[in-house]
């Protein structure tokens, strides 16, 4: 408060594999410096220590050589090796799953979000308490002990249990909410493009390109953990909502996939999947197959998906970056900064999106059963009404089968109605006297012209 800041923690990296890098990165957004590492390279982790116990030993006495105050694991720990390794060392030491939720505390937001990440928290704590009363705060606090808006987390069990509860119930009545919101956006006519992609790809950045947004863009991983949503215009005019979402990563702790499912919806909901990717990164090809695997958790992978390799203006080599995107399917080269390939893009998810529906309200003779099977095979009905001799019927139907059924159409497509796309409003539009002129014979449905 006195123009001081708090000391960053020192932390020693353990791994069983020698790629660190990533969980460095960790640590700096976490507000922690590296300044030691120890790998050992094991088929499957010791019980006790995860790592050997001579190395466990080694570990020790880096952290007395750097003063450090922390040891963060790769990999997830069991609560017993936590403790052994805690007793051994004498400081605190975390896995890669509690560090990433202390990151995701603090980049929390809205009430949506922090309710989240406390959930996957409580969740991963629970198993961890030992005895009614344990504390995190044991250890005098610090990265990994943060809840949401970086407050304290000081639970028993009996707590944790009911506050979980609690938070479930909540977010249960947001998933209510997102619902209805996906509803009415369904009911506005426009499809849903959900950006997907690892952590940092540039996904806010790219975002507010193609929006003219100004959605949170910074250079952290999980910069953004809150939806957001915006309009945006592709190739030919036609319109589309653009959803950003959390960033995925490697060993992406499954307490937050669950935690999160409210958030994820948004992917589950979409049209078509918008993936970034990072062309800087030297192990891009890890990132995409990361990102892909939590779409298959989801369900999701077999959606529409345009790949757009981001940050292709800082890219080492961007001649391979663009015959990298030449050879993916649906594979775009961009720079969300300098606006290079973003036409194109706009072009692709065009192409990629459903053929756009058009709300209608028809009706239908008892005799023309055909065209009612048609609109509900082919169309989304809206809603359905029995008169006396006819069927009233409000529909979104493909231009096409607006145009087969136009003999049908009557005037008004009821509240919320979608604008036609251009062609098929003035088609609709002159059917009623094109029909009186030719007989009503322009579709092959059958049935009674009105």
């Amino acid at each position: 408060m006195h123009g001081l800041t708090e000391p960053r923690e020192r932390a020693v990296l353990v791994g069983l594999d020698d790629d660190l890098d990533e969980l460095a990165e960790l640590v700096h957004s976490a507000g922690g410096i590296v300044v030691g590492l120890l790998v050992q390279p094991l088929e499957r982790p010791r019980a006790a220590y995860y790592i050997g116990k001579g190395k466990a030993e080694e570990v020790k006495e880096l952290v007395w050589e750097l003063s450090a105050d922390i040891v963060v694991f790769d990999d997830e720990l069991t609560p017993a090796q936590a403790r052994n390794l805690e007793k051994l060392t004498g400081v605190r030491v975390i896995d890669r799953t509690q560090l990433i939720l202390d990151i995701f505390a603090q980049r929390a937001r809205t009430k949506e979000g922090k309710l989240q990440v406390e959930l996957a928290q409580l969740t991963y704590l629970l198993p961890r308490l030992v005895g009614a009363g344990a504390e995190l705060s044991r250890l005098g606090g610090g990265i990994g002990t943060r809840g949401p808006g970086e407050t304290q987390l000081e639970v028993d069990r009996r707590r944790i249990r009911r506050r979980i509860a609690d938070i479930r119930r909540e977010l249960a009545e947001v998933r209510r909410t997102r619902a209805v919101q996906r509803q009415g956006r369904r009911r506005a006519g426009l499809p849903l493009i959900a950006l997907v992609g690892y952590t940092n790809a540039g996904k806010s950045t790219l975002m507010n390109a193609l929006t003219d947004a100004d959605v949170h863009a910074q250079d952290l991983l999980f910069a953004t953990l809150d939806p957001t949503i915006r309009k945006v215009e592709l190739a030919g005019g036609r319109e589309a909502l653009l959803a950003d979402t959390v960033g995925f990563i490697r060993k992406l702790p499954h307490q937050l996939v669950a935690a999160f499912r409210a958030t994820l919806e948004e992917v589950e909901d979409a049209d078509v999947l918008l993936h970034v990717v990072d062309a800087g990164r030297p192990d891009g090809d890890q990132e995409i197959a990361a990102v892909e695997a939590v779409l298959d958790e989801l369900g999701v992978l077999d959606k529409p998906m345009v790949t757009a390799f981001n940050k292709l203006d800082s890219a080492a080599r961007p001649r391979a970056v663009l015959e990298r995107a030449q050879s993916t399917p649906r594979g775009v080269a961009v720079s969300a900064l300098t606006g290079d390939g973003l036409d194109e893009l706009r072009a692709m998810l065009a192409e990629a999106l459903p053929v756009a529906y058009a709300r209608r309200r028809f009706r239908i003779p008892y005799d023309a059963g055909a065209a009612l099977a048609a609109l509900k095979e082919q169309g989304r009905v809206i809603e359905l009404e029995y008169a006396e001799d006819a069927v009233l019927v409000e529909a979104e139907v493909e231009p096409k089968l607006a145009g087969r059924l136009r003999r049908y159409v009557v005037e008004g497509a009821g509240p919320g109605a979608a604008a036609a796309p251009d062609g098929a409003a003035s088609a609709s539009a002159g059917a009623r006297s094109t029909t009186a002129a030719d007989g009503g014979a322009a579709d092959d449905f059958g049935g009674g012209a009105e």
